[in-house]
């Protein structure tokens, strides 16, 4: 055990079961004392558990740590407070909220029903503000506080998973905010775009398309599984728990509003977006006549569809 962490009290939510099982373990052996939150829900939010919450804080008592656990959902107001009730009631203050909690419903989006979008956008976005906004009041309070925001590389477009996708960028921008109202207060707020192998990421469907492109490429059964065994190795939820740790730190104290991507051995920061290229009219606005004269030649003329209509079967 270490005690970079010692004192403080961490809230990882989602953390039954693969990233955020391993960031609540990763907290609790540098000291924190954990709140771990888990509905205990299917991948796709089906259904209610009590035992990944509770097993987790038993793996954490086993290694001389101290945890308990909660099983509300985020998806909703009175979901995010009492998560943090739990640890103002156990504990006795909140320092380190690390959002994890998550589920999938991917569809293609001319498919996508009205709950499968309302669900998705409920429990990762809605549910990192419940969560924040429940435990940044006691924060504020003590001017002291890391807020850890899971986003994903889904954000930047991924086909199937609009919803995903749309809630996953959506808590970039709820980090940068996040970040620029609660700085002054010693709070942080950084997000991570993880990747790493867990039943949401290696689902069956994924695992059938990688098996058809494996065969239409001519792989075997073998070489087939050796490059699934490589994907699990390389990229672990353990990989992602140490930079929560360094983010729930004094010495990370100067990183707010970044957002960082993991993978494997490889941890990158992400550059802010800006205009790239750009066009100005000297006077007035600009007309259709001209902008399909002008933007070809010089603001879109770098431009190639990444996904081409194709002709109709």
């Amino acid at each position: 055990m270490g005690d970079r962490l010692k004192g403080k009290v961490a809230i990882v939510t989602g953390s039954g079961r693969g990233i955020g099982r391993a960031e609540a373990l990763a907290l609790a052996a540098e000291g924190a004392k954990v709140v771990v939150n888990d509905l205990g829900a299917a991948a796709d939010g089906s259904g209610a558990s009590a035992s990944p919450a509770d097993e987790v804080c038993q793996e954490i008592k086993k290694l001389g740590g101290e945890a308990v656990p909660n099983f509300d959902s985020v998806a909703s107001w009175a979901g995010g407070e009492n998560i943090v009730k739990t640890a103002i009631d156990k504990f006795g203050r909140i320092d380190i909220l690390v959002n994890n909690a998550g589920i999938l419903r991917d569809k293609m989006v001319f498919n996508m029903t009205e709950e499968e979008w309302d669900i998705i956008l409920k429990i990762h976005l809605y549910g990192h503000f419940y969560c924040t906004r429940a435990a940044s009041p006691y924060m504020r309070q003590q001017r002291w506080g890391r807020i850890i925001n899971t986003s994903s590389i889904a954000g930047l477009g991924n086909m199937g998973q609009a919803n995903y996708s749309a809630a996953k960028e959506g808590i970039v921008g709820f980090t940068r905010t996040v970040a620029r109202d609660m700085g002054k207060y010693g709070v942080t707020c950084n997000a991570l775009r993880p990747n790493a192998a867990t039943r949401m990421t290696v689902t069956d469907e994924l695992m059938a398309a990688w098996k058809k492109q494996a065969v239409d490429a001519g792989k075997t059964d073998e070489e087939f599984k050796d490059m699934i065994e490589k994907l699990v190795l390389s990229s672990k939820p353990e990989h992602i728990a140490p930079v929560v740790v360094w983010l729930a730190t004094e010495e990370a104290a100067n990183v707010n509003g970044a957002t960082f991507f993991i993978s494997g051995n490889d941890i990158g920061i992400y550059a802010e977006p800006a205009v790239t290229q750009k066009i100005t009219k000297a006077e007035g606005f600009w007309s259709v006549d001209e902008l399909v004269k002008i933007t070809p030649k010089e603001l879109t003329n770098n431009w190639v569809n990444p996904m081409p209509a194709k002709p109709a079967k």
